[in-house]
């Protein structure tokens, strides 16, 4: 088995490139400015650069080999939009996503308009006043700009459908995880332009056609992969997205299973997911002494990975999770050992893959 030259997942480029990365705003549909970002910072690994009509960007190895292998992440977050500012210059608003209107109140967001961002708090009652049924609901969240008249709020540059996030920046905690808003999945979108890095910097020569994927608008219904995976017909698909932590308060492991932070990637078993690729992937953590985790859904995994295995006839997909903390919040929170050995994992898959390898479940 090839040994890696390096295998340094934090280097002073790449962490300066994650920060970056994370702290840029990419809402759902609103991905923009952060696809060209991950472009320009993937495509000195890559031979060629993809971009197709929604923002999917894709980095290529070896764009002429006739197997093709994916390797995936979903770039946008999940956020709001404007749908209707009051005459009392109150900014109503949509989601973008799973957003939680429960934790809105009390937080500062940003308003992303053609003109630039527009600083705003969701505003509610304080709890001396409020009547005692009155409870964040989707009609009664608003957003207060400091103004307080419609046309005020319009002269500050807010149209109805512009974009809003969290106003929290990410940064590495204590040194032991990685903590902000949008690292589901913009860390998946770090770990995928690590795997390229290390690839290029260990000499690896591989026999198929690697297609590192960065989706858009997986929060809305996955439809960025289902494009992609259309448009690539790729003959494998490994896909890499969040998972909960369950072992924090509030959560029945019981239930939803039992994973936590700091033991490793997860592995998931379910209808989508490729029994073969999945054993596949698994003995390779085994024989690399990987630590991982296992999971199982009774329908679909809920990602990324559906698209790709249902797509094309049906693609071999399988799934590697990141396991995270408070998951569609300001303070979504990784470790950075999981980051790592999901990294490791990716690497060391790919070199050992034989895209020829045969998924009749039969045989």
């Amino acid at each position: 088995m090839e040994e890696l030259k390096k295998l340094e997942t934090y280097t002073d480029q790449s962490k300066e490139f994650l920060i970056k990365y994370l702290n840029n705003p990419s809402p759902s549909g609103f991905e923009r400015e952060g696809q060209k970002m991950w472009r320009d910072y993937i495509k000195q690994y890559v031979d060629d650069i993809i971009v197709d009509n929604y923002g999917t960007v894709v980095g290529v190895i070896n764009p002429d080999a006739e197997r093709k292998v994916v390797i995936e992440a979903h770039a946008d977050e999940i956020g709001w939009t404007v749908k209707y500012i009051s005459k009392a210059g109150l900014v109503y608003v949509e989601k973008l996503g799973g957003s939680d209107v429960q934790l809105a109140p009390g937080s500062r967001v940003n308003i992303h308009t053609r003109e630039g961002d527009v600083e705003g708090v969701f505003g509610f009652p304080a709890v001396h006043v409020r009547n005692k049924d009155h409870k964040p609901a989707i009609n009664n969240l608003f957003i207060d700009v400091g103004v307080i008249t419609a046309k005020k709020v319009k002269e500050l540059g807010i149209e109805v459908g512009d974009p809003i996030t969290f106003a929290t920046g990410s940064n590495i905690m204590n040194g032991q995880r990685v903590v902000g808003r949008g690292l589901d999945n913009r860390i998946g979108g770090f770990m995928i332009a690590q795997v390229a890095r290390l690839l290029q910097e260990n000499d690896v020569e591989l026999p198929f056609g690697l297609y590192i994927v960065n989706a858009v608008q997986e929060e809305v219904g996955k439809n960025g992969a289902k494009m992609i995976a259309e448009n690539i017909k790729p003959d494998i698909a490994i896909v890499t997205d969040v998972t909960h932590d369950t072992s924090t308060p509030g959560i029945n492991a019981t239930s939803k299973g039992d994973f936590k932070i700091s033991r490793g990637p997860v592995l998931t078993s379910a209808p989508p997911i490729q029994k073969k690729l999945l054993e596949f992937i698994t003995s390779i953590a085994e024989d690399n002494k990987i630590k991982f985790q296992k999971k199982t859904a009774s329908k679909v995994t809920g990602t990324d990975a559906d698209s790709f295995a249902y797509a094309n006839g049906g693609i071999p997909t399988a799934l590697i999770s990141l396991p995270m903390r408070y998951m569609h919040t300001a303070v979504e929170t990784v470790s950075t050992f999981d980051v790592e050995k999901c990294v490791k994992l990716f690497y060391k898959t790919l070199v050992e893959l034989d895209p020829n390898m045969k998924f009749n479940t039969l045989d």
